[in-house]
């Protein structure tokens, strides 16, 4: 059996629950190959799987929206980039099928949540399992516009399927499928590395863990001046001369790369962060307060703190 998942390029809240269902996947039937097929970085697909036997097609399968930073969306690139998807997705259509068929096995087709993961299984006769906590329709359709054209066609894939797997914190998906609810999707914790754990434990202010996804923020270092009594955890930034700026910041840690946020949270008090769907299951996993930046222009942020 081949499991393949369309999985969404946008962000990494869908590849880090997804990570959570493979590797739960993989004790059920360790046999089973499991392909992920996706734009998401490869370094943080391995990152997030950890020991999980995964494979990687690179490809696109949907454009969702296209972040201008960590808070704020661009509706005009995102457009742009649903009509270069238009133009592109047959080839790649063509490509997938032809690359299963060669593989000789059963497939199973696993969206989270590209409405193009329908096509595909119409195309190579597969069962066809949704997963999510939303449809790019609920996500397009109060933008209105030429967003509405494509709301209405993400809808009528949506409607393929044989099952829908409800997330928690979930919006309409009002696709007339048979369903199953799901409860909140985490790993499991992995062993931090041993001077990373020395150095929290001997820490004697409260640890606050900030995270705003995979595109981060450039916090102003001196903020975090303005809280000493406090110290901060949070993964590395991309730009390096931030990040040589932070690390001499007194009360701030800087993550291994190897880290995952997640498995610092039995450490810390709490987390200062964006609306995100995996964030609010892990912390609540770790019964873990939150501190939330408010989101506009993104329905999905009102459904997760409306759920919260």
């Amino acid at each position: 059996m081949l499991i393949y998942l369309c999985l969404s390029s946008h962000g990494f809240g869908h590849a880090a629950r997804q990570a959570t269902v493979l590797s739960a996947l993989h004790r059920l039937q360790p046999t089973w190959r499991l392909v992920v097929s996706s734009l998401v970085s490869a370094d943080f697909l391995k990152l997030a799987c950890g020991a999980v036997p995964v494979e990687q097609r690179f490809v696109g399968w949907d454009v969702g929206m296209i972040q201008a930073d960590a808070l704020g969306v661009d509706q005009d690139r995102t457009l742009s980039f649903l009509m270069a998807l238009d133009r592109s997705l047959p080839h790649r259509l063509d490509q997938e099928s032809a690359w299963l068929a060669e593989q000789q096995t059963p497939v199973v087709v696993v969206g989270d949540i590209p409405p193009s993961a329908a096509v595909l299984a119409e195309r190579i006769g597969a069962p066809l399992v949704w997963m999510g906590n939303f449809g790019w329709d609920d996500i397009y359709e109060p933008l209105g516009g030429l967003f509405t054209k494509y709301a209405a066609a993400a809808r009528a894939h949506y409607q393929q399927g044989e099952l829908l797997l409800r997330c928690p914190f979930s919006l309409a998906m009002d696709w007339g499928l048979k369903e199953q609810e799901l409860g909140v999707t985490v790993s499991g914790l992995r062993e931090l590395p041993r001077p990373l754990r020395h150095h929290l434990e001997q820490i004697q202010q409260p640890l606050v863990l900030v995270g705003f996804g995979g595109l981060g923020v450039a916090i102003d270092p001196a903020l975090f001046r303005l809280w000493p009594n406090h110290h901060f955890l949070m993964p590395a930034p991309v730009a390096p001369q931030l990040q040589a700026k932070l690390e001499w910041e007194a009360n701030v840690t800087l993550l291994p790369q190897s880290v995952r946020p997640f498995d610092v949270m039995p450490y810390c008090d709490r987390h200062l962060g964006k609306p995100g769907y995996s964030t609010f299951c892990e912390a609540l996993s770790q019964e873990l307060g939150m501190h939330v930046v408010e989101r506009d222009g993104f329905a999905e942020a009102s459904v997760l703190m409306d759920g919260l």
